[in-house]
């Protein structure tokens, strides 16, 4: 398999969806590029986006023709001004004009050039789409499939990598090559992930990057915790992370995300305030992600509260004084062990439901936490496993393909029960555990494939079928 840095499963990004938003923007991305690369772009007179199977059906309400248009135009989901996000698609709508990476202009009706095949589907995954320019005559220049397939990654059909893949000193396709790893080396899990991770950059670079994950994941929970009113896209969904943050900080001052931090750790909770907190936090990540904020893939965009929750749990409420190098192998080990669900299984809802996305997070989350306070390789493995196990069938239902309802509240729910999970694994014995890692993520496999296609995000099962909104153009 190809290996996987830490760095793929954690992306910087623009919400609501990794693989409806983050993906197909990359995929629109790669296409102007590719009509650049070709000389292709000044004899393009018009351009289509089709979009299949599950990008049709909750398009709308993930905002996949918002990123197909901010694609096109050339703009990156990591260093677009988030007020852009909205501003410039409406821009578009209403000139009905498009600058084709940023340089060529085109007519361009989104309502008539971004196509949802609703009933359509590509053969290789549910999330496909096909990008098309044409010339003045209408004859087609250049065409390309691209296959969202969960987390932000974005392959092309019938596409070989070229060259030698890289090679990492320790290769790892299962947990069980993990622990026989941390074992031989007598090391923790962060340790293996720092030696692999040289084989792409050098370690400081790794650090860097890791603690700007951090400061967007920092400051994604900060803003979601100050904003008020209601969430866009039709269900009038009330952001509720500023009034818990509100009520449970009193009266109490600070200025900016660093020092908010520092009033939580200095003021005494009991156990219902953490809870609370814990909720806060997954809450205010998520309603910012559904307010198309900048939030981190971790390893979705649907799930992308949990892991901020459960690490500013430890920062915060833990007992512990982590500073940067303890931040930066959490996230180490959240990493790797998202990996090994994306190597096994799936992170793709449209392909496993939720139990791929706020599942696989709570694992990632579970397992990095264990560690952080002192586990051992074996009991991280187990509370990732423990995680997972009792996420196992979780349907993907968002209502009118919104990532709001259950989305949101769901993710306080993976953060808790990852936290719950790192306690019972800390208490146990890893070798007298009934379930293994590598057992539970082929459950879920086998889980995804006997899931009705109807729980796979598409918001034509479960709750999505039991309340009706009207979702208006974005």
């Amino acid at each position: 398999m190809e290996p996987i840095s830490v760095f793929d499963m954690l992306k910087i990004g623009v919400g609501p969806s990794s693989s409806h938003t983050l993906g197909p923007w990359r995929a629109a991305q790669r296409f102007v590029e590719e009509l650049e690369n070709n000389q292709i772009t000044q004899h393009t007179h018009r351009v289509e986006v089709h979009l299949y199977g599950s990008l049709a059906l909750t398009g709308s309400g993930h905002g996949t023709d918002i990123a197909v248009m901010l694609g096109l135009c050339g703009q990156d989901p990591v260093t677009i001004p988030v007020s852009e996000v909205r501003s410039l698609p409406l821009r578009i709508r209403e000139e009905k004009r498009i600058l084709l990476g940023g340089r060529h202009e085109l007519s361009f009706d989104p309502a008539a050039h971004i196509v949802f095949l609703f009933f359509q589907t590509l053969p290789f995954h549910a999330n496909g789409m096909i990008c098309k320019a044409f010339d003045a005559g209408g004859d087609l220049l250049h065409e390309a499939v691209f296959y969202s397939i969960g987390g932000g990654f974005v392959v092309k059909e019938n596409e070989t990598h070229s060259g030698q893949t890289l090679r990492l000193p320790y290769p790892i396709e299962s947990g069980d090559q993990l622990a026989r790893y941390c074992a031989d080396n007598d090391c923790p899990i962060w340790e293996i992930v720092r030696r692999n991770e040289l084989s792409w950059r050098p370690e400081a670079d790794t650090r860097s990057g890791l603690l700007r994950i951090w400061e967007v994941m920092k400051q994604c929970a900060f803003i979601g915790c100050h904003t008020e009113g209601e969430l866009p896209g039709g269900l009038r969904v009330t952001r509720r992370a500023a009034e818990i943050n509100r009520k449970l900080l009193g009266a109490a001052v600070y200025s900016d995300a660093d020092e908010w931090i520092e009033v939580m750790r200095s003021k005494p909770c009991n156990f219902t305030e953490i809870l609370k907190w814990i909720g806060c936090f997954a809450m205010a990540v998520n309603e910012e992600n559904a307010g198309f904020g900048r939030v981190v893939t971790a390893p979705t965009n649907g799930a992308a509260g949990v892991i901020p929750a459960v690490l500013l749990y430890y920062v915060c409420f833990s007992g512990q004084d982590p500073g940067e190098e303890e931040i930066v192998r959490f996230l180490m080990v959240a990493g790797e062990v998202g990996s090994i669900f994306k190597k096994g299984s799936t992170i793709s809802a449209a392909m496993g439901g939720c139990q791929a996305e706020i599942g696989v997070s709570s694992a990632m989350a579970a397992a990095a936490l264990t560690e952080a306070l002192g586990g051992s390789p074996g009991q991280s493995l187990m509370a990732a496993e423990i995680a997972m196990e009792h996420h196992l069938g979780l349907t993907c239902d968002p209502i009118g393909g919104l990532v709001q309802v259950p989305c949101i509240e769901r993710n306080s729910m993976g953060a808790v029960k990852a936290i719950t999970a790192a306690n019972i694994a800390l208490e146990s014995n890893p070798a007298k555990a009934k379930v293994s890692l590598d057992s539970v993520i082929r459950t879920m496999w086998e889980t995804a494939q006997d899931m009705n296609t109807k729980y796979k995000e598409t918001s034509q099962g479960g709750l999505a079928a039991q309340i009706s909104i009207v979702v208006p153009e974005c």
